[in-house]
């Protein structure tokens, strides 16, 4: 190994490492089966004196038996919103291998209508998803509330 490190040093090259490395056995994690179970880990998630200040979008990733291999905050934004970057979404689900996702983000208004906005990105996402054999299985609006899922509205 120590050999391949000097070649990659001498080709002036950068190691590249994937590694995921979870903190519980499978049958300890939540299993998600509904809208409303990933809504109360995502809310868990979220700091309750910015839900209605900063927006933030957030993806639940999961296993084949939607157990949840972690959360991972995408982005925080302003009052008005945030960037969810695809290639950091996929990114971060290729590297845990998970090969299901459920997306979230909130409205600092606490209004839970998508906007177009909202229903432009899951669409993008949903498509990109499908090149590399991830499946969204849904995309929540969350407030302190309440949420609203793409997947229930059939949005998604």
């Amino acid at each position: 190994m120590e050999t391949l490190k000097n070649n990659y040093e001498l080709l002036g090259l950068s190691e590249i490492s994937v590694c995921y490395r979870p903190s519980f056995k499978a049958s300890q994690r939540p299993q998600v089966t509904s809208a409303s179970a990933a809504y109360e880990l995502f809310l868990h998630s979220w700091d309750l004196g910015k839900i209605g200040f900063l927006e933030e979008f957030k993806v639940l990733l999961l296993n084949r038996a939607n157990r949840v291999l972690g959360l991972f905050t995408v982005s925080q934004g302003g009052i008005s919103g945030t960037v969810a970057d695809p290639k950091v979404i996929f990114a971060t689900a290729l590297k845990c291998g998970s090969p299901s996702l459920i997306l979230a983000h909130n409205h600092p208004s606490a209004g839970l209508k998508p906007s177009q906005e909202d229903l432009n990105l899951t669409r993008q996402l949903a498509q990109g998803a499908k090149l590399l054999d991830i499946q969204i299985l849904d995309h929540l609006i969350v407030t302190e509330e309440a949420y609203f899922s793409f997947a229930d509205e059939r949005l998604l």
